[in-house]
């Protein structure tokens, strides 16, 4: 590649991650001043204060976004990939399984996803609502119409999701680039009006502040947070753009308009305190309102969207690493292969945003229960990281504590300053992290389960190989393949097999997939072949957590490695597993029962794997747990 190329790429990349990265942090300005400065805090409008204020957003974004995320949590990449799912099996594969570590970093992990979803119900909510609100001081007669304008584009935003985005993405970088040039704008106007807010660049202002304040500046210290969502996403996409374009979308772009428009908002606050009830709307006068209800709303539209396709991506790592049930999930691009949409989740997750929706009314109700998820994640993050540099990076003990710790205990205190809203809204993540929480260790510990019973009943593959052929049974043409688990000995579809049909394919292959804890493998490296003698086959395929599984590709990729298929002539065997709650043992009988109901309702072997339905016998097996 020419380095004319690699810069227009990198140019290309980093106009894609303005769009898709910093949707969710770019809507910040909608709301965070105005939910700081909310009568209910109590906090009196002086410019001390507003000085503070700014100065502690300012700082929030240089240290927690800036030098943690951009600077040191994007260095603790999993292969090129990020996010909390590809960060905890990074974890998880630096200390070993039987590590006193392992079964708590598990639940870290999983504690920070599910505040990630928590983060992707609360974004549609707070960044439609604070968009669709700016028609309030258009004309305070439209505040009836601002909810169910809000149903309106989350509804219209969730039903075209089963059409991918290939087709709008190109315009995300494009429009966010214009809102980051409007708030830049915006901000200067502002600064030019009223300069005395530069000191707010001072962090002096932010201390004195925490220190005359005391109780108010914690609880002002909640709402900051909100100046700070959508840094996880940054993370989360590293796969999709790289390191070098999200750094520069950030220091170029983001983080100085960002700086510029809570600068000019608070010059604005000092200037003209009466417009407290909406700063953001209140920037450049009447004439601007609706123009910016627009843009804005096209902006949270974007924001939303990065949060909801966020949500399907780390759905899919979920079920690879065996979190939750397997789910349809169906490919929206075709030159993309990230780009997916998974039915299931888009309805939950609408179902979840309008009660938020409904439930709330309002950007500043939604905005205490937005911070707890979000300092949850970040926590979760932070605490992982610490692992990762110092067992996987072999780092002195003293700098990674050193360079977490630091990070660790900013987390915590603005997580306590966010509990402070646990009955005003802060509930509300904290019950769908917990039901998530509870659904994802019941699956994996019932899978774990269904697999130490299997094992225990489980007859050695290789005896029953040679014990079978001392007086063999009658061969038919084709060729059989058996699906069979990581630690299954014969497979129970064989059995059933030779025992109603009492006939043996002409070629025999078993066939086990190995789910990785890292995020992909090469191709060339994903299948393998044993041979057991008397043309009997063992498969072993491997893939890693964002790997998309497909049986009949690596089955074409099998004649290179000596073992050729012809779909027509084969026919896969499935034991469909009908799980039984057994008393004694295993689970609580609740846990055991929403195992056996997500067991049910999981999606089939054969349609997962993208096996040919019209090539599949499915053969019944019941296990107890």
């Amino acid at each position: 590649m020419t380095s004319e190329n690699k810069k227009s790429s990198v140019a290309a990349l980093t106009l894609a991650a303005i769009g898709i990265v910093y949707g969710d942090i770019g809507t910040s300005p909608l709301y965070t001043l105005r939910a700081i400065f909310d009568p209910e805090h109590g906090l009196p409008l002086t410019t001390p204060n507003i000085l503070g204020i700014i100065s502690l957003i300012f700082w929030s974004l240089t240290i927690i976004v800036s030098l943690k995320y951009v600077t040191l949590v994007l260095r603790a990449n999993n292969r090129g990939e990020g996010g909390i799912m590809a960060l905890m099996a990074l974890t998880l594969n630096s200390v070993t399984r039987h590590s006193k570590w392992h079964f708590p970093l598990l639940v870290i992990g999983v504690l920070g996803a599910t505040m990630f979803y928590g983060d992707s119900v609360i974004t549609p909510a707070i960044s439609v609502l604070g968009a669709i609100e700016g028609l309030e001081v258009a004309a305070p007669g439209m505040s009836h119409y601002v909810v169910p304008l809000t149903i309106v584009v989350l509804v219209a935003l969730y039903s075209v999701q089963r059409h991918g985005t290939a087709g709008i993405g190109r315009f995300f970088g494009p429009v966010m680039l214009v809102w980051f040039l409007s708030l830049a704008a915006m901000g200067i106007v502002n600064i030019i009006a009223s300069p005395v807010i530069l000191n707010a660049l001072n962090p002096w202002h932010a201390l004195r502040f925490m220190l005359e304040n005391e109780f108010l500046a914690f609880v002002a210290l909640g709402a900051v947070v909100l100046a700070i969502t959508g840094a996880e996403a940054l993370y989360a996409d590293m796969g999709h753009f790289g390191k070098k374009p999200i750094r520069m979308a950030w220091f170029m772009i983001a983080f100085p308009a960002l700086t510029l428009n809570y600068l000019g908002q608070g010059g604005l606050l000092i200037a003209d305190p009466t417009a407290v009830d909406n700063p953001f709307f209140h920037q450049l006068g009447s004439w601007s309102v609706i123009p910016l209800v627009i843009l804005s709303t096209m902006a949270a539209v974007i924001a939303s969207q990065a949060t909801i396709s966020g949500t399907y991506s780390m759905t899919k790592q979920a079920i690879a690493l065996g979190l939750l049930p397997r789910m349809r999930i169906l490919h929206t691009s075709e030159s993309q292969i990230g780009q997916i949409y998974i039915p299931a989740v888009n309805w939950l997750q609408l179902g979840v945003v309008l009660i938020a929706v409904i439930g709330f009314g309002s950007s500043e109700e939604l905005a205490g229960a937005y911070g707890i998820a979000v300092t949850a994640t970040m926590m979760a993050t932070t605490i992982l990281t610490f692992f990762v540099t110092r067992y996987r990076w072999h780092l002195p003990l003293a700098l990674c504590i050193g360079a977490t710790g630091f990070f660790l205990v900013i987390d915590i205190m603005l997580f306590s300053s966010t509990t402070l809203k646990l009955f005003h809204g802060g509930w509300f993540p904290l019950l769908l992290g917990s039901v998530l929480l509870t659904g994802m260790l019941t699956w994996k510990r019932g899978r774990e389960l269904v697999f130490e019973n299997l094992e225990k009943h489980a007859i050695p593959l290789d005896a029953f190989l040679q014990s079978l052929f001392v007086g063999p049974p009658t061969r038919v043409p084709g060729t059989a393949i058996f699906l069979r688990g990581e630690t299954d000995g014969v497979p129970h579809a064989l059995l059933h097999n030779l025992l109603h049909n009492k006939v043996l394919h002409e070629r025999v292959v078993f066939l086990t997939v190995h789910i990785l804890e890292e995020p992909w493998v090469a191709a060339d490296e994903q299948a393998q072949v044993v041979e057991l003698g008397h043309n009997c086959y063992q498969l072993n395929i491997r893939y890693g957590f964002k790997d998309e599984p497909d049986i009949p590709g690596i089955m074409r990729h099998c004649a290179t490695l000596g073992l050729p298929f012809e779909m027509m002539e084969t026919s896969f065997f499935i034991a469909r597993q009908t799980v039984i709650s057994a008393p004694g043992g295993g689970m609580m009988p609740w846990r055991e029962h929403l195992f056996v109901a997500m067991s049910r309702n999981a999606r089939g072997a054969a349609d997962y794997y993208q096996i040919p339905p019209n090539r599949v016998i499915e053969l019944g097996t019941q296990v107890e747990i």
